[in-house]
């Protein structure tokens, strides 16, 4: 039934975007700045959002500030310049990035804060449910590991996602601490949020411990990777792990059983979405006339404008959801294994 409503939604949006461009004739340029666009998810973002504009007669481009705050105020800078209508921004750092916001609010060009917060009530902010995300991390490894010694392993300290996910976490962990269920004997921010980073804090982690780790809650997908690199190392690789966005590696680790869950959050409607949203906002739409849009209030206390998808959390149990929706084939979610569960059984 899942699959049918986002079929459903799928199809919504793309008649809503042909009668959109339908309406506006005149060529529009989105201009995207992409804090690092080396990890595996942001690709199938960049397509979602190509496509939503290609269907809509609007060029596409793009920058990379490969991890840098001020690369990426060069990078919007020169997008402003080449006169984009509008633009969709993927922050480093939700504070350090403000002044990119004002350059192009100076420039009167509308701004999506993707996927991550922007700290400013002029980016319509866009995103899944990443307080949810943290819920579903924690409740799949709690399940799979109720007691014994836990391992945070969170997102970037610039991002303000890693407080949002680390505190949806806590809420579900919280009883089973009180409780002396489970103890965390290891936290640490992943700078960048790349897996080098996270392997790290992981092996510093296992070093401190003498290796008493029984269950890692890792932020995302490539945090989860370094984390697991680094069970491995000491044979521990099996012990429940979480992630996020459904990277192929991540989903392969699931069917081999080295990571326990990764929290899917189906980018290619977050980037139609964001295609769309842009174009309307570049012609004269409110910022709350956007369909799905709510009034909401961040915890440092900026109210803006937002929107938040439904993500899904994908274990074992439930692993055939991602082939059946074509998000990946068969063959490369089954790849080295043998006799795992459903679908590479």
């Amino acid at each position: 039934m899942r699959l049918s409503l986002l079929a459903a939604a799928a199809l919504s949006t793309s008649l809503t975007t042909v009668a959109f461009a339908a309406e506006h004739t005149s060529d529009m340029t989105v201009g995207v700045s992409w804090s690092n666009f080396q990890e595996e998810r942001w690709k199938t973002d960049e397509a979602a959002i190509m496509g939503a504009l290609e269907e809509a007669g609007a060029e596409y481009v793009s920058a990379d500030a490969q991890s840098s705050s001020a690369k990426q105020l060069s990078d919007v800078e020169s997008l402003i310049s080449q006169g984009v209508d509008a633009l969709i921004i993927l922050a480093q750092d939700t504070q350090a990035i403000i002044p990119a916001v004002q350059a192009a609010a100076d420039a009167g060009i509308p701004v999506i804060a993707y996927d991550r917060l922007i700290e400013d009530e002029r980016a319509f902010y866009l995103t899944f449910d990443n307080i949810e995300v943290g819920r579903m991390q924690a409740r799949a490894v709690l399940e799979a590991q109720p007691t014994g010694n836990y391992v945070m392993i969170k997102g970037s300290p610039t991002d303000p996602n890693a407080d949002f996910l680390r505190g949806g976490q806590q809420e579900v962990l919280q009883d089973a601490i009180d409780a002396g269920d489970i103890t965390i004997v290891g936290e640490a921010y992943t700078d960048g949020w790349l897996p080098a980073n996270a392997q790290r804090n992981m092996e510093q982690i296992l070093t401190q411990q003498g290796n008493e780790v029984d269950a890692v809650v890792a932020s995302n997908d490539g945090t989860a990777g370094g984390a697991v690199a680094a069970l491995t190392a000491q044979g521990l690789d099996g012990i429940p792990v979480s992630g996020q966005d459904a990277d192929f590696a991540a989903l392969n680790r699931i069917a081999q059983g080295t990571q326990t869950v990764s929290v899917w959050k189906d980018s290619r409607d977050l980037g139609a979405a964001a295609g769309q949203y842009a174009l309307e906002l570049a012609s004269g739409t409110e910022m709350s006339e956007l369909e799905g849009a709510e009034e909401w209030t961040s915890p440092a206390g900026t109210t803006l404008w937002a929107e938040f998808l439904e993500p899904v959390p994908v274990t074992q149990e439930n692993l055939s959801v991602v082939v059946d929706a074509g998000w990946i084939s068969q063959e490369e979610l089954c790849q080295g294994v043998s006799d795992g569960p459903a679908p590479c059984n």
